[in-house]
């Protein structure tokens, strides 16, 4: 279907239904589905950018249907769908697949935990592409997943998507700081046994140098160069963890693959486990993400998450697997403390996990970096006087406190946990399914929405579930937790 661009402009301001800036979310589904119908036709077609790359204003098509995009300070429309799956695969396949042997497997075991994985990869690449589907819904292009949120419901449905996408990223954040802390202790530990750094202290050296890299890299889109420095780190632990996994489990007596605990317990830690089984895919910030991929924008992010969710995801499953079998029931949560090896390599494997994880953690800090620049309107050069201040003080400011939370918190796993539970899991699948059923339920048959509804609520269920999962783990645990606790 083609429209005419200015019939377009007209029927909407006639309406009263245009939404001319970012801060307009006041939506009715009636306008969703009325433009809706004009951007439908435009999904798949081959749009680019009017005039420069622009960060903000409208683009049209080779059919004359004029898409807005809101105003950013970062670039977008900017990548290839091959570095934009990179970006993707980077997520995926961050120190985080280091513990999946154990917070996985030991809970779920062979046959949960391998069928487990799959389902996740399946469902997760389903929940994604209904999102991604969305990107140019209603005649306008939403870069932040909160704007999709609030065009389709409203003022409060952007404001509630904002706090659980802030809250989601955040405790990733502290996790991977946490992390970073992690790998450079076991480091000291390889080279120095009697070393007096502490994880807390190991935690502090990583917040900083989290800091230099935020300050470094202004928007996502520059972190192309350091996509190939984060191919080749991640490799270099994923395959010592394998090769050294192999070793030991070739040479070891046989292992224990039994789930343990009462059955109570058990119920909950695979609760537990299968909240740990959508984390390991789903970031909760793909319209960000998309932003920054060239049109087609739809087609484009497509190819990437198929790259993602297959190329991908086989590092993941590999050092996942082997390193369950090597060690069964007692792989531990950070794979390389139960690998036999030369200590050089078992070193160079943590080194280059602290190096990745600094690469990793600006992926999902990046929602936040544009929120910050986009408020206080930094423009021109990245080098530029104010914009280098800025990113100094606030960018700075803003890890600094995620790496006090980290260190003062570094047991948060189970509070992590709490907060998939209640961010996760709705941003990811009720949120995706539900907005994808509101947004096209003119076009969808009976069958399609009470899928879509089947989703919601069983999604809803396993939200809840995990949030009870977590607070009993949490109310088992508190006994041991102590402030800036030396794990």
């Amino acid at each position: 279907m083609v429209f005419d661009v200015g019939f377009a402009r007209g029927f909407c301001m006639n309406s009263g239904l245009a939404a001319n800036d970012d801060g307009d979310k006041r939506s009715s589904l009636l306008r969703g589905e009325v433009v809706g119908e004009m951007v439908f036709a435009t999904e798949s077609n081959d749009a680019v950018l009017g005039g420069s790359a622009s960060a903000s204003g409208a683009y049209s098509s080779k059919d004359s249907v004029v898409v807005e995009i809101s105003d950013t300070a970062h670039q977008i429309s900017h990548d290839s769908w091959f570095q934009v799956g990179f970006v993707l695969t980077t997520g995926i396949n961050s120190a985080y697949v280091l513990g999946y042997s154990g917070t996985i497997m030991v809970p779920l075991g062979w046959i949960g935990g391998v069928v487990g994985l799959i389902l996740a990869t399946a469902i997760s690449l389903y929940a994604n592409m209904l999102v991604a589907k969305l990107h140019e819904y209603g005649g306008k292009r939403h870069i932040r997943y909160r704007d999709l949120a609030g065009f389709i419901y409203g003022d409060k449905a952007y404001s509630i998507t904002w706090a659980l996408q802030y809250v989601n990223l955040f405790m990733i954040n502290v996790g991977y700081i946490i992390l970073a802390g992690s790998a450079l202790k076991a480091l000291y530990a390889l080279l120095q046994e009697e070393s007096g750094m502490k994880l807390p202290h190991c935690i502090a050296v990583s917040g900083f140098a989290c800091i230099l890299f935020a300050i470094s890299v202004p928007h996502l889109s520059a972190l192309r160069a350091w996509l190939v420095f984060s191919t080749i780190l991640s490799l270099v632990y994923i395959v010592t963890a394998i090769v050294l996994s192999l070793k030991d489990g070739i040479e070891a007596p046989p292992r224990d693959y039994s789930i343990h605990g009462r059955t109570s317990s058990k119920i909950f830690t695979i609760i537990g486990a299968s909240a740990n089984l959508v984390f390991a895919f789903n970031t909760g910030m793909l319209p960000e993400i998309q932003a920054t991929v060239r049109q087609p924008v739809v087609d484009n992010m497509m190819k990437a998450l198929y790259f993602q969710f297959t190329v991908g995801v086989l590092p993941m499953y590999a050092v996942t697997f082997i390193g369950y079998w090597a060690y069964g029931s007692e792989a531990s949560a950070y794979l390389l403390h139960n690998v036999h090896g030369p200590v050089w390599l078992k070193a160079t494997a943590n080194i280059s996990a602290f190096l990745h994880t600094i690469i990793a953690l600006h992926i999902f800090a990046s929602p936040m970096y544009e929120y910050l620049d986009t408020k206080f309107e930094l423009k021109g050069s990245a080098l530029a006087a104010r914009n280098l201040s800025f990113r100094i003080v606030v960018r700075g400011g803003y890890l600094a406190i995620t790496t006090f939370v980290s260190a003062l918190l570094p047991f948060l796993g189970n509070f992590m946990s709490l907060t998939g539970a209640l961010s996760t899991f709705p941003l990811t699948f009720i949120l995706a399914n539900h907005m994808y059923l509101t947004a096209r339920k003119h076009k969808l048959t009976s069958l399609q929405k009470n899928w879509h509804w089947l989703n919601v609520v069983f999604f809803g269920f396993m939200s809840l579930a995990a949030a009870v999962a977590a607070l009993r783990l949490i109310a088992v645990d508190s006994s041991n937790y102590h402030l800036f606790a030396d794990l």
